[in-house]
């Protein structure tokens, strides 16, 4: 049964992989926000891609500090997901505070860069910007080499991330829009099919 799906919708069709929430710092200045939309884009070395919006203070300090950091939250996070997702760095910090302190996020530092990483992620990312003034400008999206990588082995292992159910308050949080969030259940090991003569 098919349906015909709004184009203002189409892209929830392909992206529902896991949303992250970036991180970021220059000086003083700190932010968290959280993004449907990212992905990976080379491995060797290791380059990532994320859609952060012109309005956002994020976008600020990531250009400003030329590094930003991508926090895998799981379905333990959710709310703490879509409230950093639904407010503004940017108004913290004009009230002289920041999200962390709003929301008592706790963090560490990334080994890499130090940059602010959430506590009860399940993957870290520290990511140096790559300079594309095209893309930023045009699509809002910008690169990443990463030069740190780290995971909760609970889950992530043997470099691929294993859903078992009796766990899943540690799985991965995927958006489906409007505050909904999904999570899998399960790994599914898939065998090849026959070929026909």
């Amino acid at each position: 049964m098919r349906t015909t799906v709004e184009l203002a919708h189409a892209s929830r069709l392909v992206n529902h992989g896991p949303t992250v929430l970036v991180t970021s710092a220059q000086g003083a200045r700190r932010n968290v926000m959280a993004a449907a939309w990212s992905m990976p884009v080379e491995f060797t070395p290791p380059r990532v891609a994320v859609v952060i919006d012109k309005s956002t203070f994020t976008r600020e300090l990531v250009l400003a500090s030329g590094a930003f950091a991508l926090n895998v939250p799981c379905r333990a996070l959710a709310d703490l997901t879509y409230t950093v997702g639904s407010t503004s760095g940017r108004e913290a910090a004009d009230a002289g505070s920041d999200k962390f302190a709003r929301y008592r996020i706790t963090t560490f530092d990334g080994p890499a860069l130090g940059l602010p990483l959430v506590e009860g992620c399940v993957g870290w990312l520290e990511c140096r910007l790559i300079a594309e003034p095209h893309a930023q400008q045009a699509y809002d999206t910008f690169f990443g080499e990463v030069v740190s990588a780290q995971a909760d082995a609970r889950v992530f292992a043997d470099g691929r991330w294993s859903f078992d159910p009796a766990r899943s308050e540690l799985h991965t949080l995927h958006h489906l829009g409007g505050g909904v969030f999904a999570w899998p259940e399960r790994s599914v090991r898939a065998t090849l099919l026959p070929t026909t003569a």
